[in-house]
């Protein structure tokens, strides 16, 4: 059996492969602006629209009126901005090893990372975030403050550091966690250390885990094998994110996307549980969330449109989780404005037509116009390669003198 399923992806792929040069072929892949999703032949009414994203995990039914996470970004995510969210009906993840678990008052610094210039900005976050280590007690703290506020607490460990600090977050009531990294495999390899045995973590933890992230069939395969709830798709489309210049590694959403939802089939044909697929990154307006779900995705993951927001912390910036890397940062301060509150960004109302303001009304009218009453029978849309709508539309803005966004 699986060696005949094996046989069936080789020849699949091989259908997808153009010819680059005589010694080597390529997948043509797509991105948010190369596609379009195809009205059906029926609508409806937006209320009666469902954008819930729900998953259970032993026995314990989790739901989010809002199918939305918060990017694990120090610019994007607080314990004050998760209440705020998770109110809403959204999920925010903390970064577990960023600016609030190294410094008890992290105001000062993150006013410091405000004010440099684009030139010096890297260099100075660097000094920041090696003053000062993450501390244990903090990180216990920090999960607490979030639980208080009477919401989900989730955060993100990196693979290297989950096994240390995951009893202080566990001691703090964590309800999800999410191990996170550029990439993320399930058969890391290292002479010098002793790698994190990822299906033995995950299996002994009583909390659901997501992993991520990855941008192929094969990757989010294996890493749904290791018994995540779900898995983040996407290595650096964000605009916080440098690693497709830095690493020259990445793949375009659309299909990335597609290629999880694909490899999600598999994994449910095989072991009979679904495993959700969450888009990570390169998403700014409602239509690309809507985009996002059409392609295969069960939820998303955003950081730029809501660092815009004006409960976020990082004064109207955000930067990657990779941007302070001692040796090799792969990410950048990014400003992404202000655009009103955060129930402006994700609920509205909207008073501009740009996109960027009331994500969730996008998604929810996409859906209503193209006839789809949830997010589960909306993967099922279909879509086109469509990147002259996309030229088209530019062409029409540009000429009426509107703003293209960031």
């Amino acid at each position: 059996m699986q060696e005949r399923m094996a046989r069936v992806d080789r020849e699949e792929s091989a259908l997808m492969e153009i010819e680059i040069g005589r010694g080597k072929t390529a997948r043509q892949a797509y991105g948010f602006d190369d596609i379009a999703i195809v009205p059906s032949r029926r609508t409806r009414d937006p209320r009666d629209v469902n954008i819930d994203w729900e998953f259970s995990y032993k026995g314990r039914d989790y739901a989010f009126p809002l199918p939305v996470l918060a990017s694990a970004m120090d610019g994007v995510v607080d314990p004050a901005f998760a209440i705020t969210l998770g109110k809403l009906g959204g999920l925010a993840v903390l970064n577990l090893e960023g600016i609030q678990t190294r410094y008890a008052d992290p105001a000062p610094q993150l006013d410091a990372i405000a004010s440099f210039s684009r030139e010096e900005a890297t260099r100075r976050m660097q000094e920041i975030y090696a003053a000062e280590d993450v501390k244990a007690d903090l990180v216990k703290q920090r999960v607490q403050e979030i639980k208080a506020g009477g919401v989900l607490a989730a955060a993100s460990l990196t693979p290297q550091n989950v096994e240390k600090f995951i009893g202080p977050a566990l001691e703090g009531g964590l309800d999800i966690l999410i191990i996170q990294g550029t990439v993320i495999s399930a058969e890391h390899v290292s002479s010098f250390d002793k790698p994190l045995d990822l299906n033995a973590f995950v299996a002994d933890l009583d909390i659901p885990v997501i992993v991520g992230g990855c941008c192929s069939y094969q990757g989010a395969l294996h890493l749904m094998r290791t018994g995540a709830v779900g898995v983040l798709v996407g290595v650096g489309p964000g605009h916080a994110c440098t690693s497709r210049r830095v690493l020259g590694i990445g793949v375009p959403q659309c299909t990335a996307v597609a290629d999880a939802a694909a490899a999600r089939m598999r994994h449910l044909d095989e072991t009979g549980t679904y495993c959700h697929v969450i888009a990570d990154g390169g998403m700014r307006t409602g239509g690309d969330l809507a985009k996002a779900i059409a392609c295969g995705a069960d939820s998303v993951m955003i950081g730029s449109p809501l660092a815009a927001a004006a409960e976020a912390p990082g004064r109207g910036y955000h930067w990657g989780m990779a941007t302070f890397h001692p040796d090799l940062p792969r990410g950048t301060r990014v400003f992404a404005g202000q655009k009103g509150s955060l129930a402006d960004v994700l609920i509205g109302p909207a008073h501009e037509n740009d996109g960027t303001l009331n994500l969730c009304g996008g998604l929810r009218t996409s859906m209503a116009t193209c006839g789809y009453e949830n997010l589960k029978a909306f993967q099922k849309a279909e879509v086109m390669v469509a990147p002259a709508l996309q030229t088209e539309g530019k062409t029409l803005q540009q000429a009426q003198g509107v703003g293209m966004g960031r």
